[in-house]
This record gives structure tokens, sequence and C-alpha cells, in this order.
């Protein structure tokens, strides 16, 4: 749990002419150092000063408060001087045509008068999380451009997969082998980079190889080379991945697909530190730390007599199991804004960002492919996009309660909904129950009993 005590408070500007309107917003937000504003001067001037990362803004201020041209001027201003500020605007004129407008000039959300208390701090406190992401973010990329140590350009905000990159940071210093367990997509290279990069072999070679992609016949040549005259074609002396990788780290994706002959050329590799090329007797010392990945059950493998159990217990010195997307609160907003940004500057310079829906699809949205799936998906719409914010509809992405669940027993889906509502709640309040409480609309003692029956950390 964060202690609030010990941080400041997140800033928030409220815009608004009715003083009572002023009063009952700025005792809403306990959570908030509010500051209050009345016009367009006074609203510029605490921008200014004071910097706040959200903004609500009623669109009817002096000297138009019957009409939206004195909101949108100040909606305009705030967006040139600070255009990262997340700004809801409020109007109870002509809501739609507002709400679209106000969007297009880059608020981030919108409501309509007569103000509902505990609906508006939903959005606030939404816009605020997604502001700190998007600050952390900004703090990552502005370290790895000054050549700080980011472990494998790992972009993330979900307690799982923190977890996991404390793990192989503790281990990357060490000999020991690690062996990624996770589905396709889910940052198994990445992480296993990262680990290259943060360990003292980080002046050596980082080299990658999927086990899957090679046909069989050719994989032993891959790993340990051959001489010149081995067989057909060998026209020259080749060392193979695990020589290019001597003095680094070689990433063996896919190790399960090792046919069993290849196993027990690699487990001798393993135990002695000596490879012989095809075609050669020589044997060879070479010092490179193996990192190896897979998502298939390879317990369930040396049970069938697929894969050798003293290779495993070899290569799964320490295991680390990787997360997929769906299971990590916050990340696919966060990464789907790093990929937008990533290729929007490349392919589609016009396109700023997301829009509301296209965010709530993201976010609701299981990612069977995990972050290979969204980037994907994310590079599409960036292409295809005809306007400034990509829609739902750019990502192919279809409405949530058009997926299938998973659990058609009623009491199974319902707790399935429970889990991810509270996991989300949990991150976007940095695990404050109070504050998690509060997003969720229940009590304390509610939340409590939840996170005991769903055996849920906060």
């Amino acid at each position: 749990m964060s202690d609030e005590g010990l941080k400041a408070l997140p800033k928030l500007l409220i815009v608004e002419d009715d003083a009572g309107l002023q009063a009952q917003l700025k005792w809403a937000y306990e959570d908030f150092d509010v500051v209050l504003a009345g016009d367009r001067a006074s609203a510029i001037a605490l921008l200014r000063a004071e910097a706040p990362d959200v903004v609500t803004l009623d669109l009817g201020l002096p000297p138009d408060p019957d009409g939206t041209s004195e909101g949108f001027a100040v909606l305009d201003e705030i967006m040139a001087i600070k255009p990262d500020t997340k700004i809801i605007v409020a109007s109870g004129h002509n809501a739609r045509e507002s709400a679209l407008q106000a969007i297009a000039r880059g608020a981030y959300d919108f409501y309509q008068k007569p103000v509902d208390i505990d609906a508006l701090g939903l959005i606030v406190r939404r816009a605020q999380q997604l502001r700190r992401l998007e600050d952390e973010n900004r703090r990552l990329a502005e370290r790895v451009d000054e050549g700080g140590q980011v472990l494998g350009r790992l972009v993330t905000a979900a307690p799982e997969m923190v977890k996991v990159a404390r793990t192989i940071e503790r281990v990357a210093g060490t000999s020991v082998s690690v062996m990624l367990l996770g589905a396709s997509g889910t940052g198994k290279e990445l992480l296993a980079r990262g680990l290259h990069e943060a360990s003292g072999r980080a002046h050596g070679q980082f080299v990658a190889i999927n086990c899957a992609a090679i046909p069989e016949n050719l994989l032993e040549s891959e790993l340990f080379g051959h001489e010149k005259g081995a067989f057909t074609g060998a026209v020259k002396t080749t060392p193979g991945k695990i020589e290019q990788a001597a003095g680094g780290t070689l990433f063996l994706d896919e190790v399960g697909d090792i046919p069993l002959q290849l196993q027990v050329k690699l487990l001798r590799f393993l135990q002695e530190r000596v490879i012989e090329r095809i075609g050669s007797r020589e044997a060879i010392a070479v010092d490179t730390r193996i990192v190896c990945a897979t998502h298939q059950n390879l317990e369930a493998m040396i049970a069938d007599g697929r894969f050798r159990e003293d290779l495993y217990y070899r290569l799964a010195e320490i295991v680390v199991r990787i997360p997929a997307l769906a299971e990590r609160p916050g990340d696919a907003v966060l990464l789907a804004k790093v990929f937008l940004q990533r290729h929007a500057r490349e392919m589609n310079p016009q396109v700023r960002g997301f829009s509301i829906d296209a965010l709530a699809a993201i976010d609701a949205w299981n990612w069977p492919g995990n972050v290979r799936e969204l980037e994907n998906r994310v590079k599409r719409a960036v292409i295809m996009a005809d306007e400034k914010l990509v829609s739902a509809a750019d990502l192919d992405l279809l409405d949530p309660d058009e997926q299938v669940l998973g659990a058609l027993n009623l009491k199974a889906a319902r707790e399935q909904a429970d889990r991810k509502v509270i996991r989300h709640a949990l991150a976007r309040s940095e695990g404050n129950i109070s504050s998690t409480a509060k997003l969720l609309g229940i009590s304390r003692p509610t939340l409590y009993d939840l996170l005991k029956q769903y055996e849920l950390q906060a």
C-alpha cells in the first residue's frame, strides 16, 4: 500500500464560475491538491504557476456564461501552453456537439451538466492515473536516451511485470541459467536482452535464435557450427551461435522444439562448457551464458519423454514466469501510447493519439496475442487512420460485450469480472485501499473481504 502522507498530492485545477459548485467540487477531492479559477485569466495564471496534471473546465465562463466560446478559448490556450494536461470539459449547451469539438481540440474527456460528483471523480482519477503513467514512460525514455540502464527498455506500470523485472535484475549479475516461461508475444526476448544488458556480460554479444523456426537438420549446425566439407554445401568453416555469443549471452527461444538427439549435445555443453563443431572432434572451450524461453509445458514434455529432465534442470536454475498482457492492469493503454508515438512518427505524423472509445476498447480487450498483437494493431491503425485520433474502429476491436466469455458458468463469470475490475482499480490507485474503495464505490471492509475472497494483494 502507498503512503499518501509521504508524497505531494497531485494538482487539480477546477475552472468554474459558480462559487457554490466550486466549493462542492473542492471538497470532493481529498486525494488532490485543488486550486480554483473562475475565469480565463486566473485559470491561465494558475496553470503557469501550479502546472496541474488535470483540469476540469466549465465551457460556460464569463463573459460568455451562456455559451461555450470563452471555455473553448481557455481549452485552446491550455493546450498551447501545456499540451500534456488532461482537460475534462463540461457544458450544458449542445452537449454532443460541444463534446466532439472539445475532444477534437485536445480535451481528454467530457461530462454533461448537471454535475454528478461521483461520476466526475472517476473521470478525474482515471485522467490522473493516465498522466502519471505517461510521466513514468517519459522518464524511462529519457533514461534510455541518456544511456541509463532500463531493463530491456521495458515499459510497464503493472506490479506483476515490475516483480519480473526485479527478479531478472537480481539474477543478472550471477552465472545461473534462466528460463523464461510465457505465452507468445509477452516479451521474452525483450527481457532476455534486458538480463544481458544488466549483467557483467553486456560488453559481449547478445545472440538470439528461435529453435522452432529452424529445420531439425539445420539446427545443430546453427548452434554448434561446422567445419569446411562437413556436409554438402559446407564451403567454409562456420562458428555456431554458441561460439558467436562467447563472452556474452545466447537466447534460445522455444527451447522445447530442440530434438532429443540435439538435447544431449546441448546438455554436454552446459555441463562441460565445451563444444564440437560438426565434422570436427576438437573440443572448443566456450564461455557463453544461456537464457532460454518457451510457451510449452516442459514438465508435461518430460513426462512424455520428449524433453530431457537433466537438461531441464540445467536450463531452469531460475524460472521466471511472465504474465500475459491481460494480467497486467494498465499496461495495454500505456504500451499502446508508446507504439502510437513510435509508428506515427514514421508512418503517419498527423496521428496525435487515441479517442476515448479506443482507449476504453484497448483497456477492455483480452489481448490473446499479447504485446505483439497490441503493437500490430496499433501500427495498422496508425497507417489506416484518417483522423488525428485513432478510433476503436481503426483498431478493429469489437465492443467488449461482444467478446466470448471464457467461463459460461454465471458465478465463475461474475468472479472473473470482479477480479479484473478490482485489479484495475488497485493499479490506478497504486495499491491505496481507500482510493481503491472509492473508485469501486464500496467500503474499505467490503474491499478487504473481496481481496481475501479472491486472494488478491494490494
